[in-house]
């Protein structure tokens, strides 16, 4: 199995425990419980269910020189298939998010972007690496500068060196810079380099959704993603699970060292995946981007695209029940996972 780099947002998610009853009133105090410390972003999030999946992982992010910044690079030396190349922001501080989950209630994000704003990709080495993911460009400034020029320069670069380049987006705030970009350009610009794309619904129809009809379904995006240029597309859809559709043959003979052994089994698929039932939600923080990494392994590891759907909706099921997606966890969430190369 080949080496993978992810590169791109990572942050420090502080989750304190709350209630039901948690809200926001002015010149109360209101009783909380301990706080979770802990790495979030497509890089932590992604490389870390990757490694513990079986992957070799490359991180490639941008920190502070701050207390936050060293909580994240000891985090990152706690797994030992990672490795990392954070570069240090001199003037930026670590990104972080306050993510507030009460029970049975979606989780809400106060976000600060920090250091994430100086990624640009331009230092990252790909070396061998035969998948480069990279997540979330509408948290990453510097790779949204001239219609997202850096990002399309990274991945040209990408597929010169013969790396299968893969996309995770994130929802935009239509209240920050990001929400003023013309997404439709980005996206055009950069899907006839990307070779995988995995975003939420919700991450289109933030960034899209707005310059579509009523009628702009799942299956709608998935079919605009692809004549766009991208050659697999995993749309997530909370409760209604996955979306798999792939281009055709020749587009995915052109997707790298990862993607063009798959091109006859994966060409022109269309595919649904329910999310495995948990006995008890724990959290829904990071499921998004362990089913990403579940699919990624899975292909990696030269799986039909049935199969791989499965690991990623395993992977994802781990994170919601409170795990890790290891080996061991995989095992007892589902034993009929069909092994990989």
């Amino acid at each position: 199995m080949g080496d993978i780099v992810v590169a791109g947002h990572i942050c420090v998610d502080l989750t304190p425990t709350v209630d039901t009853n948690a809200r926001i009133d002015p010149g109360t105090l209101i009783g909380v419980g301990p706080v979770n410390i802990s790495l979030g972003g497509c890089v932590a999030n992604t490389g870390i269910a990757l490694a513990e999946l079986g992957a070799t992982v490359r991180l490639h992010a941008t920190i502070g020189n701050d207390e936050l910044g060293r909580i994240a690079e000891r985090k990152i030396a706690e797994h030992s298939n990672l490795s990392a190349d954070l570069s240090m922001s001199a003037t930026l501080a670590t990104s972080y998010s306050l993510v507030i989950e009460p029970p049975d209630t979606d989780r809400t994000f106060w976000h600060h972007t920090g250091a994430n704003a100086e990624f640009t990709g331009a230092q990252l080495q790909l070396d061998s690496a035969d998948l480069l993911h990279v997540g979330y460009p509408p948290l990453l400034p510097g790779l949204l500068s001239d219609g997202g020029a850096p990002l399309v320069t990274l991945f040209t670069r990408a597929h010169r060196n013969g790396t299968t380049t893969s996309l995770d987006l994130a929802v935009v705030d239509t209240a920050s810079e990001a929400g003023s970009y013309d997404w439709e350009l980005i996206l055009g610009s950069v899907l006839p380099l990307t070779d995988i794309i995995s975003p939420s619904v919700d991450d289109l129809t933030s960034a899209i959704g707005a310059v579509h009809s009523d009628d702009w379904t799942v299956e709608a995006m998935a079919e605009k993603l692809l004549a766009w240029g991208a050659a697999v597309v995993a749309i997530s859809a909370g409760a209604e699970g996955v979306l798999l559709r792939t281009a055709g043959a020749k587009r995915l003979r052109d997707g790298g060292r990862m993607l063009a052994p798959l091109a006859d089994r994966w060409a022109n698929v269309t595919l649904r995946m329910l999310p495995r039932r948990v006995d008890k939600i724990h959290t829904t923080n990071g499921a998004g981007d362990a089913s990403t990494a579940g699919l990624l392994f899975a292909m990696l590891g030269g799986a039909d695209p049935r199969a791989a759907l499965e690991w990623a909706a395993a992977s994802s099921a781990a994170i919601v029940t409170g795990a890790q997606p290891n080996p061991q966890v995989l095992r007892t969430l589902a034993p009929h996972l069909v092994p990989l190369n």
